[in-house]
């Protein structure tokens, strides 16, 4: 399973729905995340919480042994290709650059995306 920054921000933040995404996770026989997700996800957290927010990401990162997955470059002509069929501005689903890199990773990987929103449910990507 591919995981997006949104699932992993859902956790950390403790939203109402924390526990289904911390639930998936736990739950699947595979967790990526790419490396680029991983960094939106720490400045998001990092800005919210500061250091100790970016800490938390890291143990959570650890504790659920989430594969940190580096960019390729068959990754970012699918992201490439996704922002066409379905970026900002050209598509309802609104991707942006790690929305695309999320949704290429689960592509070339053919693993199932776990995401918090709307903006995957108008693409063709499958969902955990």
């Amino acid at each position: 399973m591919i995981i997006d920054s949104s699932a992993l921000c859902a956790i950390l933040f403790d939203e109402p729905d924390a526990a289904r995404y911390a639930a998936a996770i736990a739950a699947a026989e595979t967790r990526r995340v790419s490396a680029v997700n991983l960094l939106e996800t720490a400045i998001v957290v990092e800005s919210r919480g500061g250091p100790p927010g970016g800490s938390q990401l890291d143990a959570l990162i650890e504790r659920a042994a989430i594969e940190v997955v580096p960019v390729t470059v068959t990754q970012i002509a699918a992201a490439r290709t996704a922002w066409r069929r379905f970026g900002k501005g050209n598509h309802p689903a609104g991707l942006n650059l790690g929305d695309c890199l999320a949704y290429a990773l689960s592509q070339t990987n053919r693993e199932p995306l776990l995401f918090k929103g709307r903006d995957f449910v108008h693409t063709d990507i499958e969902t955990a």
